[in-house]
């Protein structure tokens, strides 16, 4: 249930241009920002006057929790087949194509708490992904849907920057995975399912036993999402990313989940916090 002081309006950046839309959401300790323009992304998550995410930057892949939609993580060579024709999609990290085209898109406000974007060319396949959020005292649940107009390969998954340290300390990480997928050159999953190698990691898991935690002194953030494959990024020194994924990187040119026609695609993450 949202507590009497939640509120949601859907607002513009007074210091951005004035295209640019926001949907503000608010309870008495929390506010979250999902801009429209950037990619329908969850541009900052303050809770106790502590925002948790990376700030605004002009790289897109770089900051905010953002969709991953239809693919997350890289395609390798930006190319892959389904059903016996050969693919390609703009590379955008290399020699890949990395997260899909929904974090750099423009989505549109279709509800009070309902954002939506219909799948445009480069995508070769006809479809629509709404997100839904819901925000009380203590969790802020996040809820992606695709529709597919056409039967087509579909991975999904959010992109989360944490920043690794607040004004309440530096970030610590719990996150107990039974399998890694083993990397290839790039780094690139091969499909084979090995131990977890220790940290730092550019990797994607299974098997996770409870829900990952994230710690900045006193305060204490859960994930929690249906999706089968998580992938931990903690390399760079600013930041680390635990992100919920459908399938794994490259699941394209591995065992993608196929939608048939009319049919959905559901995927959910919900931040729970708690201060100690």
């Amino acid at each position: 249930m949202r507590d009497e002081a939640f509120q949601f309006s859907a607002k513009r950046y007074v210091d951005q241009p004035m295209d640019r839309k926001i949907l503000e959401m608010s309870s008495s300790v929390t506010r979250a920002v999902v801009d429209l323009t950037a990619g329908g992304r969850l541009a900052s998550l303050q809770i106790h006057d502590v925002d948790v995410l990376v700030e605004r930057s002009d790289d897109p892949v770089a900051w905010g929790c953002y969709p991953m939609v239809p693919f997350a993580g890289r395609v390798r060579d930006g190319a892959f087949r389904f059903e016996g024709n050969r693919y390609d999609v703009p590379k955008n990290f290399g020699d890949h194509a990395m997260h899909g085209f929904g974090f750099t898109s423009q989505w549109t406000q279709v509800a009070d708490d309902t954002i939506a974007y219909e799948f445009v060319d480069p995508w070769p396949f006809a479809g629509r992904v709404e997100q839904h959020f819901a925000l009380d005292q203590q969790h802020l649940l996040m809820t992606m849907q695709v529709t597919a107009y056409d039967r087509q390969p579909m991975v999904l998954g959010w992109h989360p920057w944490f920043r690794k340290t607040t004004s309440l300390g530096a970030a610590s990480l719990q996150f107990d995975p039974g399998a890694m997928y083993e990397r290839g050159d790039q780094p690139i999953p091969t499909g084979a399912l090995i131990d977890p190698t220790p940290r730092p990691w550019d990797d994607c898991f299974t098997d996770v036993t409870g829900a990952p935690t994230l710690s900045w002194g006193s305060l204490e953030l859960t994930l929690q999402s249906n999706a089968s494959h998580w992938v931990v990024f903690d390399e760079p020194e600013h930041a680390i990313c635990v992100e919920p994924q459908t399938g794994p990187p490259n699941a394209f040119n591995l065992s993608p989940i196929v939608l048939d026609k009319n049919e959905q695609l559901t995927v959910t993450l919900s931040f729970e916090w708690n201060m100690t």
